[in-house]
């Protein structure tokens, strides 16, 4: 069993490969207020807030290459269970991806081909 994917036990049996990257779109709105954010998709008015740990998983997600890089630097950054930590980073992703509030794009888009 890969656990790098995403269970399709949500919405419309989303799958995402802890090899792709995620993509902020342009109509949401994100706003840090200490440790804690909100994200407003303005489209459909939908907003998320999260705490301290889900900020920082937000923060490294949409700053890496690919999920993965951000799944080990999180597992650098906090005493967890590595299944257990890769479990609520997919369900967060998982959440936000269904809301609109982030995309997922392949981690070799606008990478020249290897030779």
């Amino acid at each position: 069993m890969d656990s790098g994917i995403l269970g399709s036990n949500y919405g419309a049996g989303l799958m995402v490969s802890f090899m792709n990257r995620v993509v902020v779109p342009s109509h949401v709105l994100v706003r840090f207020l200490d440790n804690e954010s909100v994200l407003l998709n303005i489209e459909t008015e939908r907003y998320f807030g999260l705490d301290e740990t889900g900020t920082r998983m937000w923060q490294l997600v949409t700053a890496a290459p690919k999920i993965e890089v951000a799944y080990q630097q999180l597992l650098e950054e906090y005493d967890v269970q590595p299944e257990l930590l890769r479990e609520n980073l997919a369900d967060l992703l998982t959440r936000l991806v269904e809301n609109g509030l982030l995309q997922v794009a392949s981690s070799d888009v606008g990478t020249a081909p290897s030779l």
